[in-house]
């Protein structure tokens, strides 16, 4: 159906492109927020930057098929590898350390430590016996396998038995139109509390709910994914992640002062406004930029659905659906009662620290596998669905049949990301950059961008959060410190370049994973299309982002308890 004789719902944000539906539905006939709207035409700017991204989106999936790119990068990786080898190719570390000059006042000289990072040859003996060897381990070690397939198990069950498109119609009806996107937005930030759990469970639902409103699933898909993605490390709560970050920061310190601890609570105020700021871009991204670009669209390239002709009637649950989401709501309840009680009462299962979080938070995945997969067979039940155990079976089966097209994919981009870090080509690379910056003279501001546009840069390079400030800590922290700027605020500018290309760096594992998801809405995109479609949120987030740090630093506002901006040597 040609896309310029559909409807095209009311319920976009102010300045969201409109298109004239071909015939007007008489008002009574329309749901409400659903009103056909006049086409506003985009301005010059605006059509300039979607000129830009389809260029890109263009570019993009005339390359060969993702999978096919990632055994590409991979054999690449192996032979840059040797070269690197064969060359002796080698960065040594040089951290800064607190010197007395001869006038008696303190600087910064750079020595080395003895230390120094070099590549390992994949093409060699022990490479190639290291690569057939653990191909199959790299599969299984992918990070997003597990938690994609046990993940969906329950999102499946609930989808297929009808409880996921009744609770999308008491969505519908509970939150209004203009405010669907920064609601994405805002969930998809608070998603980091269960860590990675938010790109599993978010991105499908958000396209549905998009789609069952005549709006453009990709467009709803990309608002979800940029809060999960670029917004990761904003939060208005404590996370998980806060004292990995600040038990980093802690011994990147201590290298200049023995006695120094960096709190977990060091960034908690600066992201409480964070997580305001980035809901409020995010907003403005998908409404100025996506949608608007989206509008022209057919829906098989990522276009608004077909809109609507049912009334408001038409949205509500029937009885029978009620029925079943009142017994769910109850099954739900229940499983939420169990968790809760585990997770207060000293001694139970989920009580305490694990490894590394709290326990909750390391088992969130199985625990969000129970609180939809027993819903939705309750749900099921009520309705007629599910009728024995061998229906209950057929849905599981069903739905790992349908990640077929990720498990194909995981299986290449494991083994590109696995090679990537058995090299050590990331490491270098990332200790050259550091240890220029680190030497250069600048103003304290001018450092934070600089870092920001490192870290940003690198995240494309390695991927995990962790790893990368584990090698960024002991070189920035101290020496910032040395020039008064805080470990504090050399984290909170750290974790804004992590976040912020997240949702275009090919080695975010889960990038792949939401590669399929949006192949299920538009069947002929390609990476060129997810990037396309995911850079304004990367650029512009980062600009905000990083002006909200400079801003903080100029008004001399505590990140946080105990997160004081400067650092007196």
């Amino acid at each position: 159906m040609n896309s310029d004789s559909r409807q095209q719902p009311a319920q976009h944000e102010p300045g969201s492109a409109q298109r004239q539906p071909a015939q007007r539905q008489p008002a009574q006939q329309q749901p409400a927020q659903q009103q056909p709207a006049q086409h506003q035409p985009a301005p010059a700017a605006a059509s300039a930057s979607s000129g830009f991204l389809d260029a890109i989106e263009r570019v993009g999936n005339r390359l060969p098929d993702p999978a096919t790119l990632f055994l590409i990068g991979a054999l690449f990786i192996i032979v840059l590898s040797d070269i690197a080898a064969r060359g002796q190719w080698a960065v040594v570390q040089r951290l800064p350390e607190q010197v007395v000059l001869q006038d008696g006042t303190t600087g910064v000289e750079w020595r080395e430590t003895g230390k120094s990072f070099t590549s390992t040859s994949l093409l060699s003996r022990d490479g190639l016996f290291w690569v057939v060897a653990n191909m199959v381990e790299n599969f299984m070690r992918f990070p997003p396998l597990g938690v994609v397939l046990v993940g969906m198990l329950g999102i499946g069950v609930a989808e297929r038995t009808g409880m996921i498109g009744a609770l999308l119609k008491a969505f519908m009806l509970a939150v209004p139109g203009r405010l669907l996107t920064p609601a994405m937005v805002f969930i998809g930030i608070m998603s980091s509390m269960t860590l990675d759990a938010g790109y599993v469970i978010l991105p499908p639902l958000a396209a549905a709910l998009y789609k069952a409103v005549g709006r453009s699933p990709l467009a709803g898909l990309a608002a979800v994914f940029a809060g999960v993605s670029a917004g990761f490390n904003a939060n208005l709560f404590v996370t998980g992640l806060d004292p990995l970050l600040a038990g980093l920061s802690t011994a990147g310190a201590q290298t200049i002062d023995a006695a120094y601890q960096v709190a977990a609570t060091c960034n908690w105020y600066f992201m409480i406004v964070s997580t305001v700021i980035m809901t409020l871009s995010g907003w403005l991204v998908t409404a100025w930029f996506v949608e608007r670009r989206l509008a022209g669209k057919p829906p098989e390239e990522g276009g608004p659905a077909p809109a609507s002709s049912e009334g408001p009637d038409e949205h509500a649950l029937t009885a029978v659906e009620k029925r079943g989401m009142a017994r769910a709501s109850l099954a739900f309840l229940a499983v939420l009662s169990t968790i809760v009680f585990m997770i207060l009462w000293p001694g139970a299962p989920l009580h305490g620290t694990g490894s590394l979080f709290d326990r909750w938070v390391e088992a969130i995945v199985p625990l969000l596998l129970f609180c939809f997969i027993l819903p939705g067979i309750v749900y099921g039940i009520s309705v007629g669905a599910v009728k024995s155990d061998k229906d209950a079976a057929r849905l599981l089966i069903e739905t790992i049949a349908t990640m077929a097209p990720i498990i194909v994919l995981a299986f290449f981009a494991a083994q590109f990301i696995a090679y990537f870090q058995y090299s050590g080509l990331g490491q270098m690379l990332a200790m050259a950059g550091g240890q220029a910056l680190g030497q250069a003279q600048m103003p304290a501001w001018m450092l934070m961008i600089a870092f920001i546009l490192v870290t940003l840069v690198f995240n494309l390079l390695i991927g995990s959060m962790s790893a990368k400030y584990a090698l960024f800590a002991p070189i920035f922290i101290p020496m910032f410190m040395m020039v008064g700027i805080s470990p504090e605020l050399t984290q909170a500018a750290y974790r804004i370049g992590d976040s912020v290309s997240n949702t275009i760096t090919p080695l975010n594992p889960y990038l792949v994973i939401i590669l399929v998801f949006m192949r299920q809405f538009v069947p002929k995109g390609g990476m060129g299309t997810l990037i396309s479609t995911m850079l304004p949120y990367t650029v512009v987030f980062a600009v905000i982002w990083t002006l909200l740090l400079v801003a903080w630093m100029a008004m001399g506002i505590p990140l946080g308890p105990a997160g004081g901006l400067v650092y007196v040597p």
